[in-house]
């Protein structure tokens, strides 16, 4: 059965990037994307994870821990993307499918819902109406300079709903990405959003929020009665009183490419890597026991662990996960190909453990991810320009790789790759 209403939840505004995803980057970000997709559904169900996905702030922190450039919008295109390829082999065991995509992606949106309703007997007239109803909103009734390109919809097999859509403006090099869920939906046209994702600009029609209810009936109306009264009433218009409203979440990132101090809260890192650093063999057992898990692999899954069960109001600082796995482009680092590998390794097998019924290891990810938010009261270390620098000191050791630029390993003296430090 389909969810009947859900609302908009957000927005976020981003700097408009070109190019593409490197395959060597792509491949990792649908494997390590589908295992904390699976590892948020094992703890929180399918609606945690629509919730957390229709989350602005949320969404940018998921596609940094995952090696894309922290600021861009190529995140929603590239995040997308990665979950549809990475979530379509275990799509009927986990219940939850991705649809459309960016350009003609999205266009083949209610064929896809089509044959979703088909192999699923999910309600397919009733997602691809909602489908269209939400592009129609975000391109026609908000008018706000950025057309529609991308279109994502992920529906569950109870019959609850995300959309993230994109605009881009051109004139402006800006990008706006807007983020609905079923879940607490009461109108398509009073206040659905969950979130919107874009710069502040200019002149805004919305005859989708709640204050533009007289506006809608009046529209209604006028088209009823002809164009004299169209005419008549365009003489008579008086700004309505504005009225209180409360704020949906909203994300806007700079256009610079470096990942500056100003745009990390250091305790919260601090905390993370005090948490990989002093990590207590009771707590962590399970986790420390995988064989080959060394320092740097342990800091990055204390970031992703944040990821999988942070609160909310913890990614206000999406360029904090950067650090887990560089960026693509280079910020704050390269890609350590070798830490995200042994990453994947250590998630999947703690993935497969818990299918059966052995969750020692996915729990050591949420006792990680407590000790990191009590540690960063305290935990202090090296500034944000020091650890940077660290890092790309240590990339050829990590394997470190960025657009256009090859893999240059490091070998020891008796010729092994080193990558990782002893836990």
């Amino acid at each position: 059965m389909l969810a009947a209403m859900g609302q908009a939840t957000g927005r976020a505004d981003l700097p408009l990037h070109g190019g593409r995803v490197p395959a060597w980057l792509a491949t990792r970000m649908a494997t390590l994307g589908r295992i904390i997709t699976e590892a948020i559904v094992l703890h929180e169900g399918r609606d945690g994870f629509l919730r957390r996905l229709s989350h602005p702030f949320w969404f940018q922190a998921f596609g940094a821990v995952m090696g894309m450039d922290w600021h861009s919008s190529g995140i929603t295109t590239s995040v997308m993307g990665a979950l549809k390829r990475g979530l379509a082999p275990v799509s009927h065991d986990l219940g939850i499918h991705v649809c459309g995509g960016r350009g003609r992606h999205a266009r083949k949106t209610p064929e896809e819902l089509a044959n979703l309703g088909m192999r699923t007997g999910l309600d397919a007239d009733g997602l691809t109406h909602a489908s269209r109803l939400v592009a129609k909103i975000d391109s026609a009734a908000v008018q706000d300079g950025f057309e529609l390109y991308l279109h994502a919809f992920v529906a569950t097999t109870d019959g609850a709903w995300a959309i993230v859509q994109q605009g881009m403006h051109e004139g402006r090099r800006q990008a706006r990405r807007y983020h609905w869920l079923s879940a607490g939906l009461e109108s398509f046209v009073d206040d659905p959003h969950a979130a919107v994702d874009g710069p502040p600009q200019g002149t805004i029609v919305n005859l989708v929020d709640r204050r533009a209810a007289a506006s809608r009936a009046a529209q209604i109306e006028l088209v009823r009665e002809g164009p004299d009264r169209v005419l008549a009433a365009l003489r008579q218009v008086r700004p309505a009183p504005a009225q209180a409203q409360a704020p949906l979440p909203h994300l806007q990132l700079p256009a610079h490419h470096e990942v500056r101090a100003s745009d990390v809260v250091m305790r919260r890192l601090h905390g993370a890597l005090a948490a990989a650093a002093e990590r207590s063999p009771n707590d962590f057992e399970g986790l420390l026991l995988t064989p080959g898990l060394g320092r740097r692999t342990l800091e990055t899954l204390a970031l992703v662990g944040e990821v999988i069960h942070g609160a909310p109001f913890r990614f206000s600082d999406p360029a904090r996960f950067s650090y887990a796995l560089g960026g693509k482009d280079g910020h704050p680092f390269p890609v350590p190909l070798r830490v995200y590998d042994e990453t994947i390794r250590v998630l999947r097998n703690a993935i497969e453990r818990a299918r059966i019924g052995q969750t020692d290891r996915l729990e050591a990810m949420r006792r990680l991810d407590a000790q990191a938010r009590r540690l960063e009261r305290t935990a202090t270390g090296p500034d944000w320009e020091t650890l940077v620098a660290r890092e790309r000191t240590r990339s050829a050791r990590y394997g470190g790789r960025s657009v256009g630029e090859a893999p240059r390993p490091e070998r020891s003296a008796q010729g092994r790759l080193r990558f990782d430090e002893p836990a």
